[in-house]
């Protein structure tokens, strides 16, 4: 079964930018390429409770597991040596992308607290759209009583259009909510 935005592309998105755009190949609509979620946990790395409960986190959040990111180099001010865990990536594509992408926009996005929409100046100028959250409360699948931190996190929206304007495009009609 396929997911309903991905349906929801085909049938409806790909003919209204193709003629929005006046493109004269159906290759040339731009797609969501994927969504990668990131978390930076600093120092906090080191504690293997912390680190623990965030890679659980982004099981429940993402449905898939996450890549711990280790440090390149070692910096003496930041107490910070070469391989140490500091941070957390997933990368989603196709199905569970799409998937994300209901529950992010139909669930979580309306549990933030005043929420009047996504800014336009978030985006890149290749179309690419990044959000920053300040706690991961907002999603419906985690429950409260087992959060210890409230950690925010980083989610990437990655497109393959070539101008701003055709990425905005594409991802207010996938349903999220972009207001200038």
């Amino acid at each position: 079964m396929q997911p309903k935005l991905k349906i929801l592309y085909k049938n409806t998105i790909i003919p209204y930018l193709y003629k929005k755009f006046a493109y004269t190949n159906v290759h040339q609509v731009p797609k969501l390429e994927k969504i990668q979620i990131n978390r930076c946990l600093g120092i906090s790395a080191q504690n293997s409770n912390i680190l623990k409960k965030s890679i659980e986190e982004f099981r429940f959040i993402a449905g898939q597991q996450p890549i711990i990111t280790k440090a390149k180099k070692s910096i003496s001010g930041f107490k910070l040596r070469e391989g140490m865990p500091i941070g957390l990536t997933v990368t989603l594509r196709s199905k569970s992308m799409y998937y994300f992408l209901e529950r992010f926009v139909n669930l979580a996005l309306p549990r933030i607290r005043d929420f009047q929409g996504l800014t336009i100046g978030s985006s890149d100028y290749c179309g690419n759209y990044n959000l920053g959250l300040k706690d991961q409360l907002i999603f419906p699948e985690l429950e409260y009583d087992k959060i210890d931190q409230i950690l925010g996190f980083n989610i990437s929206f990655v497109t393959t259009a070539k101008t701003k304007e055709e990425g905005i495009s594409l991802l207010r009609e996938l349903k999220l909510p972009i207001f200038k």
